[in-house]
């Protein structure tokens, strides 16, 4: 008999008694802890690894798989010992897990995983979760189920499911203090200290839960076992779960395409989803069920309409109808999971349930859905799922849902066949018209909100509609890498190709002469690139303070615009990350300046901050040009990214660093790192451009540095460009620290 099974013997007739007064504080405490250690180490260890990965968000895609995949082996684990052990042997077993767990403390990065492979990048990158962090992430994954099985035990009569929202309340704070408490102030090095003497912290809470557990342990084979769940039961709970847990990413992709890949940013729609287990895991939920099922069409509605093609201009409003709109689709489904809940006594088996529906939802959006999908067709797809599976779509039988949904499917077919046999163009004088025919679209939506079928057909169709068509741009080809979806679109009039990544043009190319024209051999850059921009300017101030450049390195491909800044007898390498950017640069179906000005130029593949690191060559002049849609990943900001460049120059060599960027300040940031390293600074934000749909041409802000402000030779004197000084208060970043939200703040205010 263990020590345990002994104080349960000696103490069961007071068990009642103390676990009524002390018992629910305990538990409440112990799983809060557990939960704030489980989602800090989520932004925390995922940030660790962005200096390998490129700064994507499909690392957060993945990882987000991977935590879920560890969940579910957790909930696995603690379905198992509350099956097969009693409290007290479980948490002696549980106990010595959590011990061995300790020896492999602090977290960090396993060995062997130092450099991506061009190929399978997101097995590499679930391999690297697995072996550094899968095992801590299962133990501490396993502490609610178990701690709530063993509440049972204790035989308090309060409902051992409201435990679980005292989890998950844990979690979501610990995601709020992770950007505003933590990033900001402590290093990676110093977090992970932190989280270790927490752990330890854990150990002792789950010991002292575990005595009460032992206290009571009759309880656990005499409580009444309840309705046996059906099999319809328990395939709507991973079906209901699925869906919110696949639109977490999708959501999450979304935000981070268009503002940077950061932990900061990653936390919000996740710390949500966690809220919403808060909010309806309770006897008196936050929010009536029949409330947010009343709510949701009210969002879905205008979500409908943007979700494709929704433009910049009101780039937050949108932002924010999207996470409400998740909010609502994960309130419906987790209020109508809890309310199909099984007994007490199989709260496990509905944890693993819930848990397995997690994986299926993770691995569709950020696994499966990036090879199935040239585009992000995983979101409204996830949509009209939700509105598949909530109550009300099938009430009147199969027969009447035909009926109902008809118009709406009936003209998605329409309009399908259409785009399929014509493929027609809307010219850019049809975005106005097109607007209004939404928003009406939106109110016939609004109109029906009371007829849940007739509400999705229509729902189906304006996905199609706004994806099929954007006026004035016609799909070329759309392709999807594990960096984000690019699309080769032309202009309605023909006369231009783009290349966007996200909702960010990349470049742009002239492909029809005006009348009576031909087009040059060479063709002319265009957005940021033009001649006669900062880019252009800075380029040439290098070349003529160093009378002629031998070596170059340009980070960041894109359409391979700056390869007509190239002069005769110039060497330009180009780093790229992304495999398919580069195929399609190189095809002249697509553009044409490599194959016109640098046809025979190297490219490398691969994330530059490695790639560049690793070259012999020695460079006159590094153009820093990397973006993911309108995001420069952080970790090519960070103090030794930079060193590096700066490592890599020739004695006279300098640095051009694109910064352009709609939500964050970034000049600063490289000043910070040029001040610290006396180097000269010079920054020009351009002012020239004012109707980027005429000419094609677009503002850029860039930053130079060099050893000496000689080698810029009259750069400095030239309109427009400043001597770049320290912001007082703004540090350099480092693989260590970043701070994503004064970033944000400095360029909102």
């Amino acid at each position: 008999m263990s020590s345990l099974d002994a104080a349960s013997a000696l103490t069961a007739t007071h068990a009642p008694r103390s676990s009524g007064r002390v018992a629910p504080v305990l538990y409440v405490a112990t799983l809060f802890v557990s939960a704030l250690l489980l989602f800090i180490v989520q932004p925390m260890f995922t940030k660790m690894v962005l200096p390998r990965l490129g700064g994507s968000p499909s690392v957060w895609s993945v990882a987000m798989v991977a935590f879920q995949t560890f969940l579910f082996a957790g909930y696995a684990y603690a379905h198992l010992l509350s099956r097969l052990l009693k409290p007290a042997r479980a948490a002696v077993l549980h106990l010595a897990f959590l011990a061995l767990v300790a020896l492999t403390l602090p977290l960090g990065v396993a060995s062997g995983f130092t450099v991506p492979p061009d190929d399978h990048v997101m097995l590499w990158l679930v391999g690297l979760f697995a072996f550094s962090i899968g095992v801590p992430f299962m133990a501490l994954s396993a502490t609610a189920p178990l701690l709530q099985h063993w509440f049972v035990a204790t035989g308090h009569p309060k409902n051992p499911y409201v435990l679980y929202a005292a989890s998950n309340l844990g979690s979501f704070c610990a995601l709020l203090a992770y950007p505003f408490a933590i990033e900001p102030f402590f290093t990676l090095r110093t977090q992970t200290l932190l989280w270790s003497l927490g752990f330890s912290l854990l150990a002792l809470c789950i010991g002292a839960a575990a005595c009460f557990a032992a206290t009571g342990t009759a309880f656990v084979h005499t409580a009444a076992e309840g309705e046996r769940p059906t099999w319809r039961q328990r395939a709507a709970w991973p079906l209901l779960t699925a869906i919110p847990a696949g639109l977490c990413i999708a959501v999450t992709s979304f935000i981070a395409t268009d503002l940077a890949a950061a932990p900061f940013l990653w936390v919000v729609p996740l710390a949500l989803y966690l809220l919403t287990f808060v909010a309806v895991f309770r006897d008196r939920p936050w929010i009536s069920h029949e409330l947010v099922l009343r709510l949701l069409p009210y969002v879905l509605a205008p979500l409908a309409i943007s979700v494709f093609g929704s433009g910049k201009t009101y780039w937050f409003a949108n932002v924010l109808l999207n996470l409400t709109a998740f909010a609502l689709i994960a309130l419906a489904c987790h209020g109508e999971a809890y309310r199909l809940r099984p007994a007490a006594k199989r709260l496990t088996e509905f944890y693993l349930w819930t848990s397995f529906g997690g994986v299926l939802g993770g691995v569709f959006a950020g696994i499966a859905a990036p090879h199935l999908f040239n585009y992000t067709y995983e979101y409204p797809i996830l949509i009209v799922a939700a509105l598949v599976v909530l109550p009300g779509l099938f009430a009147g039988g199969a027969r009447t849902f035909i009926r109902e949904a008809a118009p709406g499917l009936i003209a998605a077919v329409v309009v399908l066949a259409v785009w399929f046999v014509t493929s027609a163009r809307l010219p850019l004088a049809a975005e106005q018209p097109m607007q209004v025919a939404l928003v009406a679209l939106a109110a016939l939506m609004l109109f029906q909100a009371k007829r849940p079928a007739r509400f999705a057909g229509l729902v189906v169709f304006t996905f199609l509609l706004t994806g099929l068509w954007q006026p004035g741009l016609g799909r070329v080809k759309t392709f999807r890498s594990f960096f984000g979806v690019h699309q080769v679109v032309d202009t309605a009039d023909g006369t231009h190709r783009l290349l966007f990544h996200g909702t960010t043009i990349h470049g742009a190319e002239r492909i029809r002469a005006e009348a009576g024209q031909l087009l040059p051999a060479r063709p002319e850059p265009l957005t940021y690139y033009y001649f006669g921009g900062p880019i252009s300017e800075a380029i040439a101030a290098a070349r003529g303070a160093q009378h002629h450049l031998d070596q170059v390195a340009v980070v960041g491909l894109g359409t391979g615009s700056l390869a007509c800044h190239r002069r005769e007898g110039e060497h330009w390498t180009f780093f790229e990350i992304d495999p398919e950017v580069i195929r399609v640069a190189r095809d002249p179906r697509y553009f044409h300046f490599l194959s016109a000005c640098a046809p025979d130029e190297r490219i490398v593949l691969g994330d530059a901050r490695l790639t560049l690191s690793a070259s012999s060559e020695r460079y006159d002049l590094i153009v820093l040009d990397a973006f993911s849609s309108d995001a420069i990943p952080v970790h090519l900001l960070t103090r030794e990214a930079l060193g590096m460049y700066v490592a890599r120059l020739t004695p006279h060599g300098v640095i051009v660093f694109h910064v352009s960027n709609r939500n964050m300040e970034l000049a600063s940031v490289v000043a910070a790192f040029g001040k610290a390293e006396g180097l000269a600074i010079y920054d020009k934000q351009d002012d020239q451009v004012s109707d980027f749909t005429k000419n094609y041409r677009a503002n850029a802000e860039v930053v130079v540095l060099a050893r000496d402000a000689a080698d810029l030779g009259d750069l400095p004197s030239w309109r427009g460009w400043r001597k770049l000084d320290a912001t007082p208060g703004v540090a350099e970043w480092t693989d260590d620290y970043s701070d994503i939200l004064r970033a944000i703040l400095r360029k909102r205010l």
